[in-house]
């Protein structure tokens, strides 16, 4: 037992210095020969023993073995965890702590949602950022330099969080230099980091009110369709109207000419 128990030791802590791929063989080589060992040394003790004793034995055995496996699952998640909180982005070189994710036309949609913790220097530059996600670079500690020139920003309500940003860094930094709008027009070409509050807040666009000018013009064309209607119906009941009094005044003289015979035969009569 004290055997398995140190090969699971020694294990483990080859696991903290290999990736991620290398963490997940060693855990389940881990998990494979304390099974294994374990079920020997069960069976090697269930031979020698009684039937009562091999059942009290085989109880022991498999509630030791599913402690184990849930301990060495719970390493297995956490070593896999830092494995991948350090591991470098898609689309991005890493050179220690280093991140280069420059000039490869990247968006702000494809942008990794996360970077090394012990990131130093990121490199932006020359792609085609408009925003930055909210707190993508706050735990970014020990960041020392981040490149973020040669983006075409929008500089409406998207980009108060790159702002914010900006004017928490030191006056040493130069992130700021060369991040300028690009639009809207009325701010093309000055500073994000110079925006006052009140500019960036005029040149927001919300999409509620694409929706509100939608429902207005719903509202005028509903409003015109039933006056067309009104207008119509009132058309319609003066024509049937007059329709109706045509009808009256011919139906009256079509009695009146036949009429008119039958008293000229009751006077020669």
């Amino acid at each position: 037992m004290f055997n398995v128990l140190l090969e699971v030791c020694v294990c483990g802590c080859v696991c903290l210095c290999s990736t991620y791929v290398c963490t997940s063989v060693c855990m389940h080589w881990s998990l494979t020969v304390f099974f294994i060992s374990e079920c020997q040394l069960a069976v090697t003790h269930l031979a020698s023993q009684s039937d009562s004793e091999k059942h009290s034995r085989l109880l022991k055995t498999l509630k030791l073995l599913i402690r184990m496996k849930g301990l060495l699952l719970l390493c297995l998640l956490f070593f896999c965890g830092g494995q991948r909180s350090s591991a470098c982005p898609h689309l991005c070189s890493c050179d220690g702590s280093q991140v280069d994710c420059s000039a490869r036309s990247m968006s702000s949609s494809s942008l990794p949602a996360r970077f090394p913790a012990g990131t130093t220097e990121l490199r932006l530059h020359n792609n085609l950022l408009t925003t930055l996600p909210n707190g993508l670079l706050d735990d970014l500690t020990s960041i020392r330099s981040v490149s973020l020139h040669g983006n075409p920003w929008v500089c409406d309500c998207g980009v108060l969080y790159l702002r914010a940003w900006l004017r928490r860094q030191p006056t040493s930094h130069t992130s700021h230099l060369g991040v300028n709008c690009s639009s809207p027009p009325s701010l093309r070409g000055r500073l994000v980091v110079y925006l006052t509050e009140e500019e960036v807040l005029d040149s927001c666009y919300y999409w509620y009110c694409d929706l509100a000018l939608a429902s207005q013009v719903c509202l005028f064309v509903f409003v015109l369709v039933q006056a067309a209607l009104l207008v119509a119906v009132i058309v319609f009941l003066r024509k049937f109207e007059r329709l109706s009094k045509e009808a009256k005044k011919t139906t009256e003289e079509s009695f009146t000419e036949a009429d008119g015979p039958r008293e000229n035969e009751y006077s020669s009569i």
